[in-house]
């Protein structure tokens, strides 16, 4: 789980199931609002787009830090721009802009449960 990167020891995100996952979940919102109004390029799709890569940039640079407590703070992190992604999910769903059954809201979910059990699994060895 460690490898060399950048000059000095790392943590390898890539390896991590909970980072993969929100990499998806970037790709899926990219192609979920590629077809929302255009007078929403500068709103709720800049919104939806930022929190969403905000996820994994997190997980990332969370195990790119020195210590496990880092990445358990990076991975609460992570959690607040899932809980801002989710908010963001339902109004797009509620204007009707996305189908609430796409395949996002459910990706969302996954990527939630497995950050949440990382966090835990984490927080459960550093105490």
């Amino acid at each position: 789980m460690i490898q060399q990167g950048f000059g000095r020891t790392t943590h390898n995100h890539r390896r991590l199931k909970a980072w993969q996952e929100a990499v998806t979940l970037v790709e899926l919102v990219y192609c979920a609002t590629r077809d929302l109004p255009r007078d929403e390029a500068f709103g709720l799709t800049n919104q939806l787009r930022r929190s969403a890569v905000s996820i994994p940039s997190n997980i990332a640079e969370g195990a790119g830090r020195n210590s496990t407590r880092e990445l358990v703070q990076f991975l609460g992190i992570a959690s607040g721009s899932l809980a801002e992604l989710d908010t963001q999910l339902e109004i797009a769903h509620r204007l009707g802009y996305l189908n609430g059954t796409s395949e996002v809201f459910g990706q969302a979910s996954r990527v939630g449960q497995l950050v949440v059990a990382l966090r835990k699994s984490l927080r459960s060895k550093t105490t």
